[in-house]
């Protein structure tokens, strides 16, 4: 056999098994798709019935930070599939959906955190510091998000005007 047919016939098994690759690859990224749909979808159902029955025993109030907190959830679950989405069409993994993911759900922890705050310094005084720490470091990862998200789109926009 000569050389140029042994690379046509390697060159041929090289673009079947990358097709091959690329259909398990859509195939997943369907089925996680789907996944987080159903997840998606439940918690929005299971949202609106905690919603409905918060309203008619009148405990609304007591119980917004808990609603906040999963509605945050349904959105980190939205952006993920936005995330499975674009990689699915374009065939590539783009950090911006992911640093949105992180800063959602940064944001959920300091919404919960400060929530809680009142009942921490009432127990000790060291839970409450702990927060406080916990509140300090998580703001330092909101700026560090945001910058990273602003670089990024910087970046996008000047390799637009190229």
């Amino acid at each position: 056999m000569s050389n140029g047919k042994k690379r046509n016939t390697a060159d041929f098994f090289r673009q079947l098994l990358g097709h091959w690759f690329d259909l398990a690859e859509d195939t997943l990224y369907v089925g996680l798709g789907l996944l987080l749909v159903a997840i998606a979808f439940t918690l929005l159902i299971t949202e609106i019935v905690y919603f409905a029955q918060y309203l008619s025993t009148w405990t609304l109030a007591e119980n917004v930070v808990f609603l906040l907190d999963r509605i945050l959830l349904i959105i980190i679950f939205v952006e993920v599939l936005y995330t499975v989405q674009v990689s699915f069409r374009q065939h590539i993994l783009r950090p911006e959906p992911f640093l949105v993911v992180g800063l959602i759900a940064v944001t959920r922890r300091v919404l919960v955190l400060t929530a809680e705050m009142s009942k921490l310094a009432k127990e000790t005084q060291t839970g409450f510091y702990n927060a406080m720490i916990e509140l300090g470091l998580l703001t330092l990862l909101v700026v560090a998000l945001v910058l990273c998200l602003r670089m990024l789109r910087q970046q996008d926009q000047r390799s637009m005007e190229k």
